[in-house]
Formats: structure tokens, sequence, C-alpha cells
């Protein structure tokens, strides 16, 4: 399976991700014989091998559905295994743009975590460029490891196990001479001094420093600024999403035909009480058997209520008049670090 490149048809072995909700989107892959279970039904792999990416399947039982979706770097973010913080695409695209990152760049990342930024920058660099991505914890390294080389991403991606704070970014075997630098560390000050031995020195190269607090900017600042970079800015990338949907147009006549029909209802009540209240109990026959209550059927259709309460509406009905409206989210989300930015010119004197 490649984020490279699309394919139509799902086969055996590939990785599917199955888009079960807005926010359940569950990575899979296809085995004979294996099964899906979510609570909207079962969904056979069987059944999906030769079906096209982008198809809706239904569940076994005939109820419930899912969408089997080709996987992205993307939506690979959306539902990866997480093992750390992860960079979201508002992040991450922000960073690919402002550092132009492309075809032919040599990425040096620090360190890999759950491999999410990992992904974005293998499909960007494409068959030309290099991604040398570090990871110090071993069982996070195997484990994103394991996943790069499942997804086909190791052709241009090399992950090495090494505390880079300490140790530097060199390879044996390799000459990394990067060009673009993403450095998601609890302390990047520590490790900029190291990157002038595999930076390149006939072109310029950005760097982006990935941090949760102003303090680790603060020091992440002073380090660059003393080993010679420039253009030093600190970004910080807030998103909201928007909701799309439907309104219903409420009318004043229906308002106040509603208000009517409430005042009607009241004093159709009153007027019943004031009736069974004058009745003397010895007028009632002791052998009348009390009124059952009305069963649902019996009771009265109130219709459409224009405040909201009564018959539940499809939204979109159209026996109804309908406007689209966006609802923005009250509080924005996205936040996850600062983004530190600094650039590095060819011919420099360190």
């Amino acid at each position: 399976m490649s984020f490279y490149a699309y394919k139509d048809i799902i086969e055996a072995g590939d990785l599917v991700l199955a888009f079960i909700s807005r926010g359940a989107t569950k990575p899979i892959t296809v085995t004979p014989g294996e099964v899906l279970n979510t609570r909207y039904g079962q969904f056979e792999h069987d059944l999906m091998i030769g079906m096209k990416y982008g198809s809706q399947m239904a569940g076994k039982k005939g109820y419930g559905f899912i969408h089997l979706l080709h996987p992205t770097p993307e939506l690979w973010t959306l539902s990866l295994p997480h093992r750390t913080q992860i960079v979201y695409t508002p992040d991450s695209s922000y960073i690919v743009q402002r550092l132009g990152v492309g075809p032919g760049s040599r990425i040096i990342e620090a360190g890999t975590g759950s491999a999410s930024f990992t992904h974005s920058f293998a499909r960007s660099v494409g068959d030309k460029g290099k991604v040398f991505t570090y990871e110090f914890h071993e069982v996070r390294y195997n484990e994103a490891k394991r996943e790069l080389e499942e997804h086909g991403l190791m052709k241009n991606t090399v992950i090495t196990h090494r505390n880079v704070c300490d140790d530097g970014f060199e390879i044996d075997n390799h000459k990394v001479d990067g060009d673009v630098v993403f450095l998601d560390l609890p302390s990047p000050w520590t490790a900029i001094p190291h990157l002038n031995k595999v930076i390149a020195e006939d072109r310029q190269v950005g760097i982006c420093c990935f941090s949760p607090c102003i303090e680790q900017v603060e020091k992440t600042v002073k380090a660059l600024e003393d080993d010679g970079w420039t253009s030093i800015e600190m970004v910080e990338v807030a998103g909201k999403r928007w909701e799309a949907r439907k309104d219903m147009v409420k009318h004043v006549d229906d308002v106040v035909k509603r208000l009517k029909d409430i005042q009607d209802r009241k004093s159709q009540g009153i007027e019943k009480l004031r009736n069974v209240n004058s009745t003397a109990p010895s007028e009632v026959s002791s052998t009348e058997s009390t009124p059952e209550p009305p069963s649902k059927k019996q009771k009265r259709d109130r219709g459409f209520n224009p405040f909201g309460k009564g018959t539940r509406i499809k939204e979109g009905d159209d026996q109804y008049e309908w406007r689209d409206v966006t609802k923005v989210e009250s509080e924005i989300k996205s936040h996850t670090s600062y983004l530190t930015f600094a650039y590095k010119n060819p011919n420099r004197k360190v």
C-alpha cells in the first residue's frame, strides 16, 4: 500500500481508512475472513475486496454503513494510533508552505513520535527527496519504523533510533545535506548546535521548532541567534471549525397561529375542569368505568411548533422553507504548540 499514488480498487492486504463518523476514522488492513465491528454494524473484509476506494459499504445485516477511504497523510493524522502528541494539519500544512517543502527537499526531523508529520514529509518530497527522521524512544521508534515500512514510505525515508540532543544528526553511509529542519523536542536548543554538520551549505536552510511552552521558545530563540540563524519569528496557528447546516425559516404568521392554538387549548382545559367540578359526586354512576387515557393515535396532532417543540422536522424537508447558515465553534481547539521559524543563508560563516 502506498501513500505516494492513488489506486482505484481495494485488494487484500491494502490499508483502508474506514470512515465511521465525523469523529471516528479507523485504519484497517484488509484481511480475508476478518470482520470490522462498529456501533453501526458488522462489515466483512471479504466484501471490501474488489470495491472501489470511496465506496459506501452497507452493514452485514442491511443497516448502517461506512465509507472506505484511500489513505492520505491528512486522513492518517486523524486515524493513527497516538504514541505522542501529534502535529495536526493546520500546523503541518503551514510549516510545509512556510519552509518551501516540495519535490527534492531533504528533511531533517526530530523526533518522529507517532510519525504523523513524517508521512506528510515523505509524500511532499517525492522520489527525488529524502526524509531523515530521528526518535530517541525505542518503543516509539520500532512502532514508527514498522508503520513506515507497511505504508511503503521507506524508499525515501531513513529512520534512526538516537537522542540527537546528545549524539547529533550524522548517519553512517548517508550524506544528510538537509535544507529543511523540523524539531519537535522538549529541548530543541540543545540540538541546534549539532545541525551545522548535516545541513546544506550551498542553499538556504529553513528550520521550524515546535514547542508547547513560551519558556521553550525563549531558550530556542537564544540558541538560534547564538548559532547564526536569522529572520527568527514565532507563529501560533489558531483555527476554528465551521459547520454548514440548514435553518428553518419561521414566519410571524406561524408564531401567531401557534399562540392562538395554545390559548385555545388552555381555555378548553379550564372549561372542562369547571364542568367536572360542577358535577355532584352522587350524579356519577357507580357502574361507570373510569375512562381509559387516549392512545397515541387518539391524541391531537399538534403539528409544527415554531418555538422548537412538538413534531420533529427532518432538516431540509421539502414541505418547509429553509436557508443555508454556518455555525462556528465557540472555542479554538487547534493550538498544540508555538512555531519558531529561522533561516541560514548559503556561504555562511558560523
